[in-house]
């Protein structure tokens, strides 16, 4: 297995070997590199003392961020390279800290405390990869373990619990038996884990390779931080358009749709308002009136608990509201409903609309609709057609020189975009003003 490092990570290790230090990477990037994927970035660990380090890395600005736990941050080549010193972490009291930290100067002391296997590995290119815990063997196995025991792990630190479901679903995974079991148990603790670490967890979870075969494996996980996404398990639709439960339709769709935060969280909360808005009538169909209105509302509600920044809550929260709205059948249509959320959520409904028929009885049933909404698009653009009031010839200002003052103008502006979309008038500055006039 042949593995190359960096050039400015390669000379990070080679100053800490020629001062008499074993230095090697370090975790997830030796892990992608084994697994043939392009790592984000690199760490490396050491026997070096932090203060060791700091001195064979004198030439280089240092940042001491991390020196409490033994990481001394050294910019080369302006990025960033984390140098840890080997150590033994001493209790965990919060379920995510250690209460000390012990350095060692042994490799093995180290990795013992990581938390899966496939993340022991470590490499340099004198002593090739360092192999202490059994990851190769996982790694080809597609298999998560923890090191030692997992009730342990999991104690020392709740979060890895969120981390062993979201590796199981980027890198297509099995969690190990005794592993997986020690999940379910110990899920509780992420109740004493910051909401941001696990947002984090969960959103990189989405945009993984298997959402619906993990969350539905791991539900109980997912719930103990959205306990509203239980109900849709089991929530049937008796409907002639669907195949699965609220559940499966919302996961399916979601590992359809292409692999971005946004529409990944689109998909995932979307019809999240199913269950409180069912009813069933005398022929034993479910209808579900309003729940995208109220599914607004929820997953809105849900995305600021998780803390996700306002232009995430605004955007999915805003496509959920419309997923289910009516295709624009005409280029009229087109444009008020461009006027309305603008060309990048037009283009987003579109995936929104094809992912979720996808996840239907029928998934082909919208293609002519959704190609017409292209094509409307299409058109629009290429004619550089009006459709907002940014491309309206005049202005407020024009409308203020005819005497449309105040709240009025808004008003009057709104009505004359109507009148362009809808044929009525010209977008000319003149003939628009004549029949602001009209308006007054």
């Amino acid at each position: 297995m042949e593995l190359h490092l960096p050039e400015k990570v390669n000379r990070a290790i080679k100053l800490l070997n020629d001062n008499g230090f074993e230095a090697y990477a370090v975790g997830g990037c030796v892990r992608d590199m084994v697994m043939g994927i392009a790592p984000h970035d690199f760490d490396i660990t050491t026997s070096a003392l932090p203060e060791e380090t700091e001195k064979v890395f004198g030439g280089y600005r240092i940042i001491e961020t991390g020196i409490k736990h033994g990481t001394v941050t050294v910019i080369m080549e302006n990025e960033p390279i984390e140098i840890t010193t080997y150590r033994i972490d001493g209790d965990y009291l919060d379920n995510r800290h250690p209460e000390s930290v012990n350095f060692s100067r042994n490799l093995k002391d180290d990795l013992s405390r990581r938390d899966f296997t496939v993340n022991t590995l470590c490499f340099n290119e004198n002593d090739g990869l360092i192999d202490l815990f059994g990851g190769i063997d996982d790694i080809k196995s597609g298999i998560i373990r923890c090191v030692g025991e997992p009730d342990k792990r999991f104690n020392e630190d709740a979060l890895r619990i969120m981390r062993a479901i979201r590796f199981s679903c980027t890198l297509g995974f099995n969690i190990e038996e005794g592993t997986a079991e020690s999940i379910i148990r110990n899920r509780e603790l992420l109740r004493h884990i910051a909401v941001e670490r696990i947002r984090e967890e969960f959103t990189k979870l989405l945009c993984g390779k298997s959402v619906r075969e993990t969350v539905s494996k791991y539900r109980c996980v997912i719930e103990v931080f959205i306990p509203e996404y239980a109900a849709l398990f089991g929530c049937e639709q008796n409907t002639p358009y669907h195949i699965y439960d609220v559940a499966s339709h919302s996961l399916v769709a979601t590992d359809f749709i292409e692999n971005d935060k946004d529409l990944r969280l689109t998909m995932f909360f979307h019809d999240i308002a199913k269950p409180v808005c069912r009813t069933t009538d005398e022929n034993g169909t479910d209808h579900f009136k309003g729940h995208a209105l109220t599914g607004e509302i929820m997953s809105r509600e849900i995305l600021k608990r998780l803390r996700y920044d306002n232009k995430t809550v605004e955007k999915v929260s805003t496509l959920i509201k419309i997923h289910s709205a009516a295709s624009p059948k005409s280029k009229a249509e087109a444009k008020f409903l461009l006027s309305n959320i603008g060309e990048d959520r037009y283009r987003d409904f579109m995936k929104v609309r094809r992912a979720d028929c996808f996840a239907k009885a029928n998934p082909h049933s919208h293609d002519e609709k959704l190609k017409n909404m292209q094509s409307f698009l299409d058109e629009i653009k290429k004619n550089n057609e009006c459709y907002s009031l940014k491309q309206l010839a005049a202005d407020g200002n024009d409308l203020k020189a005819v005497g449309i003052t105040g709240g009025k103008i808004n008003f009057v502006l709104k009505s004359l975009l109507s009148l362009v979309i809808n044929g009525e008038c010209e977008n000319d500055r003149e003939k628009l003003i004549a029949k602001a006039k009209e308006l007054k």
